[in-house]
This record gives C-alpha cells, structure tokens and sequence, in this order.
C-alpha cells in the first residue's frame, strides 16, 4: 500500500547510492541582481542542482552547474503522462545577515509522499538537504532583503525515460532552482476577491490532491481563469462528492473564523497538507486561541456572514504566506468579510509568521535551519 497519508513527517526512502561530494561548475558570468519589486517566478539565479536516477545506480551524481535548459525525450514520462512533482519553500535573510530556510526538513517529507504516491522513487532526505544547501549558499547574493521578500527554492522530479507504454519510468531528473520573489498575489498584502464553484472541482476523494504534482495545478487553470475574467483573484473549491465543503482557495489551505473559533478542513486525500498550514496551527495552539480541524460548508460561511458571527477568512500557502480574503461569491451572492479590511487574527499570523522567518522573532519549534557557508 502507497504511504499516502497527509500527516507532516519523515517519508520511508527506497535504496541510492550516496555521493561522496557534489560536483560544482560555477557560472563564468553572474547575472545582474533585479530590483524590487520582484513579482513572482520572474526571476531565477546563477546556478540549478541536479540529481540523477537510474534503476540500476538509484540517485546519484549531485551536481550544481550554471543555470540553463534541459533536455528531454521527446517521449519523456514525465511530458506524456505527467509523471513529475515538485515543492516549495523559501529562505530569509536574517538580521545578521546569514541565510535561513524555513522547515525544509518538512517540505523534503512532503516531495517524498509525493514521490510515492506518483510512483517516483523517494529521495534520501540527508543528499536532498545538502544539495539545497549547498546551492543556496553559492547564489546567496540573489537572497533579498526588501520586507515580505524571500530566496524560493523550488525542487522538481520529473521523469525522463523515453517510452510510450503506460508504466512508471525507470529514469529521474530532479532539478532544484532558486528565485528571489516579492508578493504572490498583484494585490500584495491586500484582501482578495474570490469565486466559490460549485462547477469545478480541483481534485476527488482517492485521487491526487494530497500530491504536489503538476496535473493537479493544470486542472485548476481552466476554472481560474475563468473566475478571473470575472474579476476574482482565484477559485474557493468545494469538495467533490457534495459540492459543499470547503476544502481549499486556489492553490492555498483555507481558514475562518467563526465566532471566535479559528477553523480549517481536515486533511485527506484531496488536500494539500500544506506546511505553512501546519506552521499557523502551530502558532495558534501555543498562543492558546480557539482552533479547529473540521468540516466548513459553503452555506454554514454564508450563514454565519448572515448572523454577523463571521469575523475573519485567510489562505496560507508557502507562496502567499497568509492571504486574507475580503469578498466570497457563490451562486450569484457575494459576501464581504470584515468591510473587505484585513482582520487582526490574520494581520498577526501574518506578522508572526514572517517575524519567525526572517530572525526577527524566537523560534521555539527549531524551524529555521541556517544554510552553511561551505568553502
């Protein structure tokens, strides 16, 4: 049976071959730094991290080597039946000027779920952490310091044997890049414009959602841009058997509050278990505010808007950090939280989030972890 359960942990990891070193070619020309602001995935750095997989040797030959072009298979797996995944998180500059990530540790566990429930070999969590390391210390001038802004680290396995019969490849590319990005959303630290859809369903009990794989993210466009022709930043989706549950806003885990209580949907197998989601209950539950994980519908958030008992909705998401949401439409109907002003449960976990990221605040929990200067 495939570990595909949503649970924050360690990942069991198949055979590799470890490597004694990594192998290093630094770009013979560095690319001028951009200037803020960044946008989002606008901009990449000097250097990727690669990673090979073979059935024979496992993964192995760790190389940084100056950013470029891959090649693949014209038939590749990974571009006829979308056999690939990827994660995300970021590092922060830190007051004294060293380079943190935030909970990588965490996001290797969850590339590894993924892995697994893609049939993609899992990689060694220690070889992964060393490489990422590694090339965040090489292009750690890209690191920005700009409030809100952060070094994004992006690794991506994608399969690369060529063939057409339908079966998981035998060969691997992992790729890891970097980018330094400012804001997710045009609106910035803005409430966002959202369309609930009864329509379209991101993802169904059994499938995919819990896997960060990129089918998932290419089912979601079709509605998206949709909901914003209409004028709405993304798609509330609700589950896909009643059509009446939250489960998740755009490619972020959704919260509200209502009456006080902090609430989120359970995980399961059509959602994410996102790390930024976890990190915010976390906080939550230390500061001793009234938080739960259970079932939201669509009619119980238009009801409590109603009763005047609907103090506050947000996203989070490794990209967005907390995103608060001002203006729900569903069926014809729109409702506006909170005046469409931020609320305070969400401008704090915004600000404590970020103060924990970026050094400003203690760290409890031992969720950053520094990236070494190596010679």
């Amino acid at each position: 049976q495939l570990p595909v359960n949503n649970t924050i942990g360690k990942a069991d990891v198949g055979t590799f071959v470890p490597a004694a070193s990594i192998e290093i070619t630094r770009a013979a020309t560095l690319a001028p730094l951009p200037r803020p602001p960044y946008g989002f995935g606008n901009h990449f750095t000097d250097h990727i991290a690669t990673l090979r997989y073979t059935e024979a040797t496992g993964w192995g030959e760790p190389r940084i080597v100056p950013f470029g072009e891959i090649s693949l298979h014209p038939s590749a797996a990974g571009f006829q039946y979308s056999q690939s995944i990827f994660d995300a998180f970021k590092a922060h500059l830190q007051p004294d000027g060293s380079l943190a990530m935030f909970r990588p540790d965490m996001h290797i566990a969850r590339l590894n779920r993924s892995a697994a429930r893609m049939c993609i070999p899992q990689v060694e969590p220690q070889m992964l952490m060393e490489l990422m390391q590694r090339l965040c210390d090489l292009d750690r001038r890209w690191a920005p310091s700009d409030p809100g802004s952060a070094l994004y680290i992006r690794p991506t396995i994608v399969a690369t044997e060529g063939f057409v019969s339908l079966r998981p490849a035998r060969d691997y590319l992992l790729v890891v890049f970097l980018s330094p990005v400012g804001d997710y959303f045009t609106e910035g630290s803005a409430p966002v414009r959202i369309l609930a859809s009864d329509e379209f369903v991101r993802a169904a009990r059994g499938g995919v959602g819990s896997a960060k794989t990129g089918g998932n993210y290419a089912a979601a466009m079709y509605a998206t841009r949709a909901a914003v022709e209409q004028g709405y930043s993304q798609i509330l989706w609700l589950d896909g058997v009643e059509r009446r549950y939250l489960e998740e806003v755009g490619s972020m885990n959704i919260f509200v509050k209502i009456a006080g209580q902090v609430r989120t949907p359970p995980l399961s197998d059509s959602i994410l278990a996102g790390v930024t989601r976890d990190t915010i209950l976390s906080i939550l539950r230390d500061s001793g505010a009234a938080v739960s994980e259970e079932p939201v519908s669509i009619d119980e958030l238009f009801e409590a808007h109603a009763a005047g008992t609907l103090d506050e909705v947000f996203g989070t998401g490794t990209a967005a950090i907390v995103s608060p949401i001002g203006r729900i439409a569903y069926k014809g109907k729109e409702i506006q939280v909170r005046d469409g002003q931020r609320g305070p449960t969400t401008e704090w976990l915004y600000d404590r989030l970020l103060a924990v990221q970026k050094g400003r605040d203690n760290d409890p929990q031992g969720w950053r972890m520094s990236v070494p200067h190596f010679a």
